[in-house]
């Protein structure tokens, strides 16, 4: 199901008769609940801010009731928003807020909860700086991070929404690493030292960002500047830290580690830097 006039679903399966596109409006109550007739599970892998985040799945959740789908998966795909500080990070309290609303609505939900992208890790999240062979952390370079690649978390997904026992949460992960074993497999995979350097403590970033949050213009946006010091400091701080990792639940599995994802990046890196087989600055 996509938005109408969007085409990008359509670009990629419009060929795939396995495939069936329905375009309808968040709005379009009637038609949600047209578009999901005889579905059984409900996927949301929608992205935003207020608008998308509770308005559009408040509207896709109802419509599924209305349809009558056994199942809900909503996007949180994240780390564990459940324990954050109020006022500490605006993405997790409005999937906290969405929390509410799955738990009361008569239809059984499960949420998949990854902690971070692996992913963003080579370029949303500023954490390492590949130039200056450095690896920032907040307060403690030993906190534990939790990261999935999103084919990893796109896998639990699928066999989630084909668990007619799976549980109200799903915790996985991926990898589990520190600031500093992340400098020492930087180290390791380029031959050259990478050292760690303190940023501040997650209190002096919180600060920071909300301060930026008041002299924002860019309010409604998913993932302004603000948002990623957030991010960093409930994962610096612990708090979203996962405690019931079950990557075992639907059997064995080759997960994608942080260090295959570096390491990707920089045979990737060195591809794009060389043109005809001569390296180029």
């Amino acid at each position: 199901m996509t938005r109408p006039g969007s085409g990008h679903a359509r670009a990629i399966y419009g060929a795939n008769d396995r495939v069936e596109i329905h375009e309808v409006a968040y709005t379009d109550r009637a038609g949600l609940a047209q578009a999901l007739a005889g579905v059984e599970t409900v996927i949301s892998a929608v992205s935003g801010a207020r608008p998308v985040i509770i308005d559009a799945q408040r509207a896709l959740l109802a419509a599924a009731v209305e349809a009558g789908a056994a199942r809900f998966i909503p996007s949180d795909y994240s780390a564990d928003y459940r324990r954050i500080t109020p006022g500490s990070n605006r993405n997790f309290e409005l999937r906290r807020e969405l929390a509410a609303e799955l738990d009361a609505a008569p239809i059984r939900v499960t949420s998949v909860l990854n902690g971070a992208f692996a992913d963003m890790l080579t370029g949303q999240a500023p954490m390492i700086l590949f130039g200056r062979r450095r690896v920032l952390f907040w307060s403690s370079p030993d906190q534990i991070l939790d990261f999935t690649t999103k084919d990893d978390v796109a896998r639990i997904v699928a066999l989630v929404a084909l668990d007619e026992d799976a549980p109200r949460v799903v915790e996985i992960a991926g990898d589990r690493v520190t600031a500093r074993s992340i400098a020492r497999t930087m180290s390791e995979l380029t031959g050259t030292p990478y050292s760690l350097q303190w940023a501040g403590t997650t209190g002096m970033l919180a600060a920071a960002s909300r301060v930026g949050r008041r002299l924002s213009k860019d309010q409604g946006e998913a993932f302004p500047a603000w948002q990623g010091m957030q991010y960093f400091v409930s994962m610096f701080s612990g708090e979203a830290e996962l405690h019931h990792v079950n990557n075992g639940r639907y059997g064995p599995h080759e997960w994608t580690s942080v260090r295959n994802v570096l390491e990707e990046h920089l045979k990737s890196d060195v591809i794009a830097r060389t043109v005809g087989g001569r390296p180029v600055a």
